[in-house]
C-alpha cells in the first residue's frame, strides 16, 4: 500500500475514481428490488451473505487481551455464544474498520465484515508479541474461491415462524446478539439473533458444502409466508434506516503507520473514493468511532489504541451521524434533466445509487460546508431517498434543513460515470437510526 500511494502521488490520488468492484455472486435482483424491500417489512427477507465479507479466525490464550488492546469495546463480559460489533481505531482515535465478532469457544473467535479491521488486527498478530494465531479469508467474490461457511439471514414479521418450521429441534430462545447451535435438515448451524432492517430475524451459518441444501429448506418453508430472496441491490439498502455506515476510508495513512502500509497488500486494502466532496488531505475523509455512532460501546476502563483522543472527544464531539431525507422534487429533477435540452445531472441507479465504494458528497448549510453524506439509497417502504451523513453538531438536530451536492467533480475520471453537471439537492436532517427498531 505504501508503494502504491507513493507512486500515485498521494492516498487521495490512489483511491479517487476507481469505481465499484463486484460486490457479491448474488444477482442484483432475484425478483424485483421493490418486492424484495417490501419483504422485510411485510413478510420475510432472505439474504445470502456468503460472498462479500472477509472472515478473520483468531485463536489462542491471549485472544481476549489482544482484542482489548486493539478494539474500543468492552471484552470483560465476552464469553462463548456472544457476539458484538468490533470497532478498531488508529492511535489518533480515527476509525479504521468494524466487524461482527463471534466468541466461538474459550480462546477461539471469528469476526466477519470488511477487510480494513481484519488487516489491522492481523498485522498486529504477526508483528506483536501475543500468544495468538490469526488467519484471514478474503472476500470470496474477489478470489473466486468458495467461502469456508455459508452465511444466511432471515428478517421480517414472519422470520421467527419460518425458523420454527425449519429447525430440527424447537427453536431456542436466544437473546439479541447471542448465538447457539441448532440443526436444519440434519446439518449443524449456528443461529445468531440479529436483524439488519430493524425487524426481528436470525443470521445462521455452517460449512459451505451444504449451504445450498439449507437455503432450499428455508426458502421452501418460507414460500407460504411470502419470503423473498434479496438481490445484491436491495440487500445493500436497509442499513440506511438502521444507521450503519458500511464503508468509509480507513484511517491508515498517517506517517506513523508507514510500517503497517508497507506490510499491507494493496489488493486487500484498497477502496475507492467518489462523490462531490474533494480534498487533497486524506485525513479529511476520516471519521472517528464517535462520529459514526459507536460512542456508547467505547470502554474507557481499559487501555486500547486510540483511547486518549477518543476520551477527549466523546463528551463533546464536533460532528454527529444523522439521516438525511432527500427532497422529493429535487430528486425528480435529476431524472427530469434526462428529458430536457442541455446538461443532465448524474444518473441515479435505483435503489442504491453509487459509483464508488466510499461515497462522500458535500453537505451545505447556507452555502457553507458542514459535513459529508455517505451511503444513499431509496427505500420503498418509506417512499424516500435517504442517506447517512456526518455533520457538524450544531446542524444535527432533526428538522434542520441542509442541502447536498449530487454529482462528481468536473475532472472525474471514473469510467463508470457519464458526463454530467452537479446539482444541489435539499435535505432534512432526521435521527439515525431512522425507523423504529423492532428487533
Amino acid at each position: 500500500m505504501e508503494e502504491a500511494a507513493q507512486a500515485a502521488g498521494s492516498p487521495v490520488d490512489l483511491m479517487r475514481d476507481l469505481g465499484v468492484g463486484k460486490f457479491t455472486k448474488v444477482p442484483d435482483e432475484i425478483t424485483h428490488w421493490i418486492e424484495e424491500q417490501r419483504s422485510w417489512r411485510e413478510t420475510c427477507a432472505f439474504a445470502d451473505q456468503s460472498y462479500h465479507m472477509t472472515d478473520h479466525y483468531v485463536e489462542g490464550p491471549d485472544a481476549v487481551d489482544f482484542y482489548s488492546e486493539y478494539g474500543v469495546n468492552n471484552f470483560e463480559t465476552s464469553e462463548p455464544g456472544k457476539a458484538k460489533q468490533l470497532v478498531v481505531a488508529n492511535p489518533n482515535g480515527y476509525f479504521i474498520g468494524d466487524a461482527i465478532l463471534f466468541h466461538l469457544d474459550d480462546d477461539e473467535f471469528l469476526s466477519v465484515g470488511g477487510a480494513a479491521a481484519h488487516n489491522w488486527l492481523q498485522y498486529h498478530i504477526e508483528t506483536g508479541d501475543y500468544d495468538v494465531s490469526g488467519e484471514i479469508q478474503p472476500r470470496p467474490v474477489a478470489t473466486g474461491e468458495d467461502p469456508n461457511n455459508f452465511r444466511f439471514q432471515v428478517q421480517g414479521p414472519e422470520a421467527i415462524k419460518i425458523m420454527e418450521e425449519v429447525t430440527d429441534e424447537p427453536l431456542p430462545e436466544i437473546g439479541f446478539f447471542n448465538f447457539e447451535p441448532a440443526s436444519i435438515g440434519g446439518h449443524d448451524v449456528n443461529l445468531l439473533r440479529h436483524g439488519m432492517a430493524g425487524e426481528p430475524g436470525f443470521e445462521f451459518w455452517g460449512p459451505y458444502e451444504y449451504g445450498d441444501e439449507v437455503k432450499d429448506i428455508v426458502l421452501d418453508a418460507g414460500e407460504e409466508y411470502g419470503i423473498r430472496h434479496l438481490g445484491a441491490e436491495s440487500y445493500q439498502t436497509p442499513n440506511k434506516i438502521l444507521g450503519w455506515i458500511p464503508l468509509v476510508v480507513p484511517a491508515i495513512f498517517e506517517e506513523e503507520l508507514q510500517d503497517y502500509r508497507e506490510w499491507l497488500d494493496v489488493g486487500q486494502g484498497l477502496l475507492s473514493i467518489g462523490g462531490s466532496f474533494e480534498s487533497d488531505d486524506i485525513t479529511d475523509y476520516y471519521f472517528t468511532p464517535t462520529e459514526l455512532g459507536y460512542g456508547h460501546i467505547i470502554n474507557f476502563d481499559q487501555d486500547f489504541v486510540g483511547k486518549e483522543p477518543l476520551e477527549k472527544e466523546v463528551g463533546d464531539p464536533d460532528r454527529e451521524k444523522v439521516t438525511l431525507v432527500w427532497n422529493d422534487e429535487d430528486v425528480i429533477d435529476v431524472f427530469a434533466s434526462l428529458f430536457s435540452e442541455g446538461e443532465t445531472y448524474k444518473f441515479m441507479e435505483f435503489p442504491h445509487p453509487r459509483s464508488s465504494a466510499c461515497q462522500y458528497n458535500k453537505v451545505l448549510k447556507d452555502g457553507n460546508h458542514v459535513g459529508v453524506s455517505t451511503e444513499q439509497g431509496y427505500i420503498y417502504n418509506q417512499r424516500e431517498l435517504l442517506s447517512l451523513a456526518v455533520v457538524d453538531t450544531e446542524y444535527s438536530d432533526p428538522g434542520t434543513e441542509v442541502s447536498l451536492i449530487w454529482g462528481e467533480p468536473e475532472d472525474n475520471t471514473n469510467p463508470k460515470v457519464e458526463r454530467h453537471a452537479q446539482t444541489e439537492i435539499r435535505a432534512t436532517v432526521a435521527p439515525s437510526p431512522y425507523s423504529e427498531d423492532n428487533r
